[in-house]
């Protein structure tokens, strides 16, 4: 049997990025099912590693000038559909609606197989290292928004 590369970081994909992970004990509640809180894990987790799969390093970012530039959740919309349980295989879908300005505007959605669980709508502010609000440069907002098709 021939193995395929697999990555810790998910991968870009024509609609955007895909990134696999499996429910826990720790992550369910008394019930048996995802705590919603934990949700947000899942969705941060998907947005970082489809940057670190751009190629955007977070860390070089906030020193990379003389301004520094840091990415921050502005506001997020989140649409539970129906619940994950313990031992699911989720796929966290990300892609870019929006780049540019001093925002972005990202969409998730969280799947166990074929079965839409959570819907997301992220908007993040981009601001420099001492809190303000700062453009994204066009040759980072040219990385997010290239082939990155609506989920």
């Amino acid at each position: 049997m021939t193995e395929r590369p697999f990555s810790i970081s998910g991968e870009l994909t024509e609609a955007g990025h895909r990134l696999v992970q499996r429910v826990y004990y720790e992550d369910t509640d008394f019930s048996g099912l995802v705590y919603h809180a934990r949700y947000l894990h899942f969705l941060e987790r998907g947005r970082t590693d489809y940057l670190r799969c751009l190629g955007v390093e977070q860390r070089e970012l906030v020193s990379a000038d003389e301004e520094g530039l840091v990415f921050v959740v502005h506001r997020m919309e989140i649409d539970f559909k129906s619940p994950a349980r313990m031992d699911d295989v989720l796929t966290i879908l990300t892609h870019t609606e929006k780049a540019g300005g001093a925002k972005m505007v990202l969409n998730q959605q969280i799947r166990s197989g074929e079965t839409l669980l959570i819907a997301a709508r992220v908007i993040i502010a981009v601001i420099n290292a001492k809190g303000r609000p700062r453009r994204l440069p066009e040759t980072l907002a040219a990385k997010f928004l290239e082939g990155s098709q609506p989920l």
